[in-house]
């Protein structure tokens, strides 16, 4: 049977994470906040859950021309990365709301999208927020033949172009994450090895009923309207938007210059702790990027604050502006490397050229 790959981590005192948690808690009890989310991502909720039936219901029944259903559907792939930055994610990490239930229904959102809380929660709470980084654990780096994103990764002649092609690949992304990569995930019960929790009925039932529906909806219904032809052109449409979106804003997070990567695998046989205390790693392994324009913090859920997201999951998004501050402020005291490009297009740019890299480094 396949155990889930578990890795410790170094105890230096933990000085570090222990002062910065004093001081995000000593802001929270000081302004008498919640650390869940407020109106603000309420307000986000509201506009999601409106704006993407009304643009679907455009789309397919106002009678408009081919380009005008066509840019609704692109925009609806949008909508739904937005819903996955802002609702979906808060909520798998139960930070949505200070109530469980809420945080339940509310990671439902993910379904809404295509695929499965259950599998995603795994997938993405536990492996890579636990061992971000790490060749052999963590998912969102096992790419490979297709990408390689590090150097303990073998080595394909196609990654020399992969800076080129990925961009390809983000695009479709979504449709292979929600009926391929589910679905291998699903019956094999495992993630990248790692054994998943097992499912109760009504995963079972959840998962195959909300398949079965997000495929009436979005495939079947518009190809009745549509025809064949414009039908399956608007689910590609919409995945094209919501795959580059969701790709490259988590690309952004990890796969680019200066993160660190580590291989579980090049681990000494008696050895099973990595070398830094966690929340370092932390710092060493991910990135920021944008955190002073308005749109991206509004947009992203807070993804461009990836930093402190990984440090304070639990925490909602809405709230990591000020732990941004808290966060320079202790990692500069500590020396400990906080890693941020101010805007967007230099991030990208970064993460081409790291990528490139990994296409002509030596194996």
């Amino acid at each position: 049977m396949t155990k889930t790959k578990t890795v410790g981590f170094a105890n230096h005192g933990n000085q570090f994470f222990a002062e910065l948690r004093s001081e995000v808690d000593a802001y929270f009890q000081s302004n008498r906040m919640s650390k869940a989310g407020n109106i603000t991502l309420w307000g986000k909720t509201a506009f999601v859950l409106i704006a993407a039936p009304l643009c679907y219901y455009f789309a397919l029944f106002a009678g408009l021309p081919i380009w005008g259903s066509m840019a609704l559907f692109f925009m609806i792939g949008i909508l739904h990365a937005f819903m996955g930055f802002n609702v979906m994610h808060d909520a798998c990490h139960g930070s949505y709301s200070t109530k469980p239930w809420v945080n339940k229904l509310m990671s439902h959102s993910m379904h809404l999208l295509g695929s499965d809380a259950h599998i995603w929660k795994f997938k993405h709470n536990v492996l890579h927020h636990t061992w971000t980084n790490i060749d052999g654990i963590d998912d969102d780096i096992a790419k490979s033949p297709v990408l390689r994103h590090c150097e303990s990764q073998p080595m394909k002649r196609a990654h020399k172009f992969q800076h080129i092609y990925m961009f390809g690949l983000y695009a479709i992304s979504t449709i292979w994450w929600m009926f391929g990569n589910d679905m291998l995930k699903y019956f094999k019960g495992e993630v990248n090895q790692s054994k998943m929790p097992q499912m109760g009925w009504y995963e079972h039932l959840l998962f195959w009923v909300t398949k079965i529906l997000y495929t009436v909806v979005y495939i079947a219904l518009p190809v009745y309207v549509l025809g064949w032809a414009y039908g399956i052109l608007s689910f590609v449409v919409l995945h094209v938007a919501l795959g580059i979106l969701l790709s490259v804003v988590f690309q952004l997070a990890h796969a680019v210059e200066h993160c660190h990567f580590e291989d579980i695998e090049a681990m000494e046989p008696d050895q099973n702790k990595m070398p830094n205390e966690w929340a370092v790693h932390q710092m060493m392994t991910t990135s920021n990027f944008s955190t002073q324009s308005a749109f991206a913090k509004w947009f992203t859920g807070g993804l461009n604050f990836q930093v402190e997201h990984h440090l304070f999951p639990q925490i909602s998004h809405v709230h990591y502006p000020k732990i941004n501050e808290i966060l320079r402020k202790v990692a500069a005291k500590y020396e400990v490397d906080y890693k941020e490009y101010p805007k967007f297009g230099e991030a990208v740019a970064s993460h081409i050229r790291w990528m490139k890299s990994m296409g002509h480094a030596v194996a």
